[in-house]
């Protein structure tokens, strides 16, 4: 399967903003973007001056460095999005949010989406009772996403360490961190990523 391999802390500095690809060290002062906070490459320091597409690139590139997902896979988000009733971009994050690797990071099953991508595909998870080893599943309201395996160590780390971290509103964790109920899909304001959807919705309509 095709898949971004380079250094993710690159992304965080490209995009001058913390996407939290790199679990813990996001949180701490190793993070790259603390340290050296502008673009990668020799011209990264220098002003330049972007166009209106370049803006609008940006706020999509943003978006799948974020949830991790490929081209092909975004704009099949997008026209996913498109056929729905409501504003567009809301329903494209929307279904992000969706997606099964995403769904484990926010219920503290994993430092970060890569990491729970890869747990996902190891088969440690169930969904309304069956494994479940696809990243991108999207998961809907009533669904129960439940840790099946724990013979992992860093999914028992994990979940030791997100133990006091806020449960999004949307879903409920049971007590023991080992089981998320998806309670309904999040709107717009439930989801703390700071992206201009609208900005993709301008690209993709040229």
């Amino acid at each position: 399967m095709a898949r971004y391999t380079g250094a993710v802390c690159r992304q965080c500095r490209r995009e001058g903003q913390k996407l939290f690809l790199k679990g813990d060290r996001c949180f701490s002062e190793k993070c790259a973007l603390t340290r050296r906070n502008f673009a990668p490459g020799q011209h990264g320091q220098g002003r330049k001056k972007v166009s209106e597409y370049g803006i609008q690139l940006r706020a999509k590139q943003k978006a799948k460095r974020y949830y991790g997902v490929l081209e092909s896979q975004f704009a099949k988000y997008f026209e996913m999005a498109e056929g729905q009733a409501g504003v567009s971009g809301e329903n494209l994050l929307r279904i992000l949010e969706s997606r099964l690797d995403n769904i484990t990071y926010r219920a503290g099953f994993a430092m970060s989406r890569k990491e729970a991508r890869q747990l996902v595909l190891h088969r440690h998870f169930e969904v309304n009772g069956k494994r479940v080893n696809i990243p991108s599943y999207l998961v809907k309201p009533g669904d129960v996403v439940t840790v099946k395996t724990t013979d992992s160590v860093k999914l028992k780390e994990s979940v030791e360490k997100n133990a006091g971290r806020p449960t999004p509103i949307w879903m409920t964790r049971s007590a023991d961190g080992m089981e998320a109920v998806i309670n309904r899909l999040p709107d717009r304001a439930d989801i703390d990523f700071d992206v201009e959807e609208h900005l993709i919705v301008e690209l993709y309509s040229k």
